[in-house]
């Protein structure tokens, strides 16, 4: 009888304890989607109507003047495709690197294993800084081209450790029989492990490329060249300077259209600059949560 009651009991607390999760993760739903949204229904508002009125579904006030204006700039289309370019670069080159370095740091009988992960280990917490970074970018040469964007951290010591821990989960077995059948250790990496890292793949593409998609310092250090700005210092100018790009502008319109254009182009440009994430993010949502959990719990 005593059992029963506690299973009565376990079984509420339970349903108590779903409900509890259910409210909190629809607070955080709202918490992120309200501003998504508002920034979404703001851009094709116009600024007047958004700044005394604030989000209106009156179709008289609706206007798609800011994308409009984007797209027509060379700025800040120019900016999007050297977003996409430095992005990519630096996502083929961490995954690589990242892959080789975890996989050797997961053989059991790498010479001087040790010594190489309390390295990198090191190198995780401690860093020499911003101006000695920048002297090793200046004496390769690497100032003000794409290369000093794509290479700089591209291999980030947490990336590595996932990437040796979700290899070391993989059975040994598999690599044994492979060896057994003549491959060699290229042909192991190749054609066994890679194939079954799908997952952890998915993760660093994902985290390699969000994190240089929101990247502009490294831009506004190392690049001098307009031509080769990112997105993202396109509309730091925009945003936190409020300057609009002189192409987008005649020099007979006054202060006020300035300021009204300057304020449409702000939610237009942050809207084309998410749509990359957006648009990415469900195809890789399936990998994601098995490649965080299985790598970083193994």
């Amino acid at each position: 009888m005593s059992s029963h009651k506690q299973l009565i009991n376990s079984s509420k607390m339970d349903r108590f304890i779903l409900l509890l999760n259910k409210i909190l993760l629809s607070l955080v739903v709202l918490v992120v989607t309200i501003p998504l949204m508002y920034v979404l229904l703001g851009s094709f508002l116009q600024p007047s109507v958004l700044l005394t009125k604030g989000i209106s579904f009156d179709p008289a006030h609706w206007t798609i003047d800011g994308y409009i204006r984007i797209f027509e700039d060379g700025t800040i289309v120019r900016g999007f495709i050297n977003s996409i370019l430095y992005a990519s670069g630096f996502t083929l080159v961490a995954i690589t690197f990242t892959l080789l370095a975890g996989y050797a740091l997961s053989v059991d009988d790498l010479v001087g294993k040790k010594f190489f992960v309390v390295f990198f280990l090191i190198a995780m917490f401690f860093n020499g800084g911003m101006i000695p970074t920048y002297l090793v970018v200046r004496s390769m040469g690497l100032l003000n081209t794409p290369w000093a964007i794509i290479l700089p951290g591209a291999v980030g010591v947490w990336n590595l450790i996932l990437a040796r821990t979700f290899f070391k989960g993989i059975p040994n077995e598999l690599k044994e029989a492979a060896r057994i059948d003549g491959a060699s250790d290229i042909m192991i990496f190749w054609k066994v492990i890679l194939p079954l890292a799908k997952p952890i793949i998915f993760v660093l593409a994902l985290f390699a490329f969000i994190g240089q998609w929101n990247s502009y310092f490294q831009a506004m250090i190392y690049l001098d060249d307009r031509s080769l700005y990112p997105l993202q210092l396109v509309l730091r100018e925009i945003l936190i300077q409020n300057e609009v790009q002189p192409g987008m502008i005649s020099d007979q319109l006054a202060r006020a259209e300035m300021q009204r254009i300057a304020e449409m182009i702000k939610y237009s440009s942050i809207v084309v600059a998410s749509l990359p994430l957006l648009v990415m993010y469900p195809f890789f949502q399936k990998y994601f949560e098995k490649g965080v959990m299985v790598g970083s719990l193994k």
